[in-house]
């Protein structure tokens, strides 16, 4: 991604951005779907596709005002990010959108599957009211998706204030290897990706009444963490070796980003080890729900929750579910795809599909592909 694509991006980011209806509480998760250029235009990731026109930027009223103050949603400390590093901010968008279809991936065969709103500005909707363990996955997501999209565009020399890690290079290793090559600077994602996803929350802690809001900001910022030090944990070393005829008389190493499936599994888990917490703040930290563990201190790696799942079997508008009916099932299934759990004991419906397509295709010299028209009848079970 060089810079003139960087701009570009930005650009579109902010047109889709500007044009938004005001439906839902606005967040910078909305720019994992704006990064996509146009919103109406299908992807390789499975995000929506939007029903709205072709949006248009409007343009600042005053000679002082900048593009970034008319995003939605930003917290001033975000606007000031925007304004400093207008470069960032399309990456962000794509780490946003890395985050998203990471949670599709790890959530496509379950009642709820990272159901994306495209007419919603912080791109999940209702579902983010809720302090549900849910949402605690999608803020570790995105927040990791962040750091591994800023860190790698420096490490591509495609930011202007970043670059490889070459903190370390010439030091030798006690095992006799030198430091040496591209690092990805993961210290300088984790940086931007605080100044910026985590302004939001400090914000509202700060400005928001009640002590079940400072929780609920505390919750988030908590669990932003988990999925930035997910990173961190699996940060690997590559080396590479230097000498005669391939001999390894000196090698040179350095640190890389993970690949994010990795990190989306192990977020995963933590998911379903989530931790029920207090909706009691204290000056100190978070507190387990679990009277009897109260005095365990939660592990910065341990995400967590407020409240108890809602039922994603039924769909609620008010609270932005969906609901299962029409999804696809398993019948032979035993895992959460199963036909008895995800249409949550409805029963489902089974249609036959004939599916035609070529097959068999031979090469006949010269030059000719002959294929035989073959049909083929599957069953396909839907929830009711």
């Amino acid at each position: 991604m060089d810079v003139t694509t960087l701009r570009c991006c930005e650009f579109s980011c902010l047109i889709l951005l500007c044009v938004l209806p005001a439906t839902s509480r606005a967040s910078w998760m909305w720019l994992g779907i704006a990064s996509l250029g146009t919103v109406n235009q299908p992807n390789d990731l499975g995000l929506p596709a939007s029903s709205s026109s072709n949006p248009v930027l409007p343009r600042p009223t005053s000679p002082g005002e900048s593009v970034c103050s008319l995003v939605p949603g930003l917290a001033t400390e975000q606007r000031a990010v925007c304004e400093r590093r207008p470069e960032a901010i399309p990456v962000i968008g794509a780490g946003a959108r890395l985050g998203i279809a990471e949670c599709q991936r790890q959530f496509r065969e379950e009642r709820w599957n990272c159901t994306i709103h495209d007419q919603e500005q912080n791109a999940f909707g209702k579902v983010l009211k809720t302090g549900s363990r849910e949402t605690a996955f999608v803020y570790a997501i995105t927040s990791a998706g962040v750091v591994h999209a800023v860190t790698k565009t420096c490490s591509l020399g495609n930011l202007t204030d970043c670059s490889c890690d070459d903190s370390r290079n010439g030091l030798v290793n006690s095992e006799g290897w030198q430091w040496g090559g591209c690092s990805d600077n993961l210290d300088y994602g984790i940086t931007v990706g605080r100044q910026f996803v985590d302004a939001a929350e400090v914000r509202k802690g700060e400005e928001e009444e009640g002590k079940a809001n400072r929780v609920r900001s505390a919750m988030n910022l908590h669990n932003n963490e988990v999925g930035r030090q997910a990173l961190r944990q699996f940060m690997s070393r590559q080396c590479r070796c230097h000498g005669v005829s391939g001999s390894c008389t000196i090698k040179s190493c350095w640190n890389t980003m993970p690949d994010f499936l990795a990190v989306g599994d192990y977020l995963k888990n933590r998911y379903l080890q989530s931790i029920e917490i207090l909706n009691r703040p204290t000056k100190r930290r978070l507190r387990r729900k679990d009277r009897g563990m109260r005095k365990v201190p939660i592990a910065q790696d341990e995400m967590v929750h407020l409240e108890r799942s809602p039922n994603y079997c039924v769909r609620d508008a008010s609270r932005g579910i969906m609901g299962t009916t029409g999804r696809e099932c398993n019948r032979t299934s035993s895992a959460a795809d199963s036909c008895d759990l995800l249409c949550c004991g409805r029963g489902y419906n089974t249609q036959e599909v004939r599916i035609v397509e070529r097959c068999d295709c031979k090469f006949i010299w010269c030059c000719e592909v002959k294929c035989r028209v073959c049909e083929t009848i599957t069953d396909l079970y839907t929830c009711k």
